[in-house]
């Protein structure tokens, strides 16, 4: 395990806890907490670091509170102003390796009382599963295993939508070649895993699509190698790219959402089944609105969240497809738009009163790494026109990773393409 300190540059954007900004009150009164600490010297351990992350440690290190980053992969975060800690560790995959290298970590730099704050689907896990030995070193505001479940496999996120009455894509569980025959419908398919992180880190995609029988049975059949027949759901294929893609995303406690922004797709990569957004928009969708508060209510819902939908334009019916428990990656765009996410469960988990707040309509991020090869691909395919993205380019309120006030973590994710293209295929 390596380390390595960075203190941010007293120059920070935002003056630590503003009169108006929620923690000022603690941090003022120096009134401490359990572990004997104030507010103002408490701050967050982000579990990733690349552009999701970065968000996370831009929102809060802005405001003076210090970050630890703690990431197994070569990431950006460590090289931002903001970062007061940066560690590479070993496979954060492994959920009982990430636990104990969290509370080593804590007690060797003295981080009791900072806030969790994970990226990743099977951190998302590890935390949620062990929040009894994290919450004696930490503030651990993922929620429970029983609600965090109804987020982690989509078979039961699918069969508590059905209860609900949120409509989502007509869905099976084969758990062998001889029952694809039940599937009563006509192609395409979509090929997905229950559980995605085993099947997105063996394949590099999230879904699989099959356009004909023979395509399908053996689809399903490299599927079941990888993650086992039990796992592999088979959907109708809901048609339309990024452009029919939306998502409500959440702050919620109490079963309540607090803090809402409900964002359209308009470019994600790849275009048809899209592991990542590259560019989106905020938009008006109080349908949204509503199926996402039935759901996290119906689970007692706390922390942050986002639920995506696609519009199915044969029915104009919008379709719940997943639920994750944690940030998003263009969360940053809810700052630009009033609404930050990351901050405002830092200052709840303070003990602090976070108003409700919704984001602006029309607000936009880009995340132009991701963004400018998606749309070479729209380009050549006739579905973009370059007048087009260059306005779009030119209207985006907020960047994922550049940044006038904190520039080296975009100057190093431009030398680091060649390593995420193998990594992660971006």
């Amino acid at each position: 395990m390596t380390a390595v300190a960075r203190q941010p540059d007293a120059a920070a954007e935002l003056p630590v806890a503003p009169p108006s900004a929620p923690g000022a009150a603690a941090a003022s009164s120096g009134r401490q907490d359990r572990w004997g600490r104030t507010a103002d010297e408490i701050g967050a351990v982000v579990i990733g670091g690349d552009y999701q992350g970065m968000g996370i440690i831009r929102s809060l290190g802005r405001r003076g509170i210090p970050i630890c980053v703690v990431d197994d992969e070569l990431s950006i975060g460590r090289f931002s102003r903001y970062a007061t800690h940066a560690l590479r560790v070993g496979d954060l995959r492994d959920p009982e390796y990430t636990v104990q290298t969290l509370l080593a970590t804590g007690r060797r730099l003295g981080l009791e009382g900072w806030v969790l704050y994970p990226t990743r689907e099977e951190t998302v896990a590890a935390l949620s599963r062990s929040r009894g030995r994290l919450s004696e070193l930490f503030r651990v505001p993922t929620g429970d295993w029983r609600a965090v479940e109804r987020a982690w496999d989509k078979r039961k996120t699918y069969e508590l939508a059905g209860e609900l009455g949120i409509p989502y894509p007509r869905t099976w569980y084969p758990t062998g070649v001889a029952e694809l025959t039940a599937i009563d419908t006509d192609p395409p398919w979509v090929i997905k895993p229950a559980i995605k992180e085993t099947f997105l880190h063996a394949t590099g995609a999230k879904a699989w699509r099959a356009d004909d029988r023979t395509e399908l049975r053996a689809r399903f059949a490299q599927a079941a190698q990888v993650v086992g027949p039990g796992e592999v759901m088979i959907q109708e294929l809901v048609p339309g790219d990024g452009r029919h893609q939306f998502a409500c995303c959440a702050f919620a406690k109490d079963g309540q959402i607090l803090a809402k922004m409900v964002a359209r797709r308009r470019r994600q990569h790849p275009p048809e089944f899209g592991r990542a957004s590259t560019f989106v928009e905020t938009v008006d969708v109080p349908l949204l609105e509503e199926f996402s508060s039935r759901f996290l209510s119906a689970i007692d819902y706390y922390g942050l969240a986002e639920l995506e939908y696609k519009l199915d334009p044969r029915t104009g019916q919008f379709k719940l497809l997943d639920v994750n428990a944690r940030t998003w990656g263009y969360h940053s765009l809810g700052a630009a738009a009033g609404v930050d996410f990351p901050y405002l469960q830092f200052a709840d988990q303070l003990g602090q009163t976070v108003p409700p707040c919704r984001a602006r309509v029309g607000t936009r991020w880009i995340r132009l790494a991701t963004d400018v090869p998606t749309a070479i691909v729209e380009l050549w395919a006739g579905r973009l026109s370059l007048p087009a993205y260059l306005r779009s380019v030119r209207a985006a309120d907020a960047e994922s990773v550049f940044d006038r006030h904190d520039p080296l973590p975009g100057m190093i994710e431009l030398a680091l393409i060649p390593y995420l293209a193998v990594k992660r295929g971006f």
